[in-house]
């Protein structure tokens, strides 16, 4: 998975987001007193942490109260310069190639999967910090109709569909009754 950009801060102090470290109580512990988080719950910190820096550096800075769809979408954007997917654009001889033989100037781009993974971990961080569900801006309609746009415009210049994962497996078929006759 693609890992996002620390940013720094010139003025840590004076933000109105909330971005203590968030704890796990389904996270076992290290040692008496001290708990250890999850992977999941580190790298939400980090997202919840680099969106923070990315509020206080933008100018104006932004409070999160603030803050909407668009800013989010603004912030996929940024994001995007540190990607390492090859998109090609539809002008490449490559476009629709899973495995494209030769390099070409398409840009790298953030993967769709890392963009949709980072915004369930904010949407789950932005409620755990005190923001309500309602207001959630990393829900909002604008932010998963770009998330679908980015996954059908990877799809077609890669050559290659994103399936929703089934919920269940498929029932198995039983032991007693093969699904092909032994060979013989």
């Amino acid at each position: 998975m693609d890992s996002f950009p620390e940013m720094e801060s010139p003025n840590s102090g004076n933000s109105s987001v909330n971005s203590e470290n968030l704890t796990s109580s389904s996270a076992g512990t290290s040692s008496p007193g001290t708990s250890r988080l999850s992977r999941y719950e580190n790298q939400k910190r980090r997202d919840w942490n680099t969106f923070g820096q990315y509020l206080n550096n933008h100018r104006p800075p932004l409070a999160l109260s603030r803050c909407s769809g668009a800013h989010v979408l603004e912030f996929l954007r940024y994001l995007d310069q540190f990607g390492k997917t090859k998109v090609h654009t539809p002008m490449c001889p490559f476009y629709g190639h899973p495995s494209p033989p030769a390099p070409c100037p398409c840009p790298l781009r953030q993967a769709w999967g890392s963009l949709d993974a980072l915004i369930g971990r904010l949407r789950a961080a932005y409620e755990e910090n005190g923001g309500k569900s309602e207001t959630n801006p990393f829900g909002a309609r604008a932010v998963r109709l770009y998330l679908r746009e980015v996954r059908d415009l990877q799809s077609k210049a890669r050559g290659i569909s994103y399936e929703k994962k089934r919920k269940r497996p498929p029932p198995q078929q039983s032991d007693a009754q093969p699904s092909a006759p032994p060979p013989g």
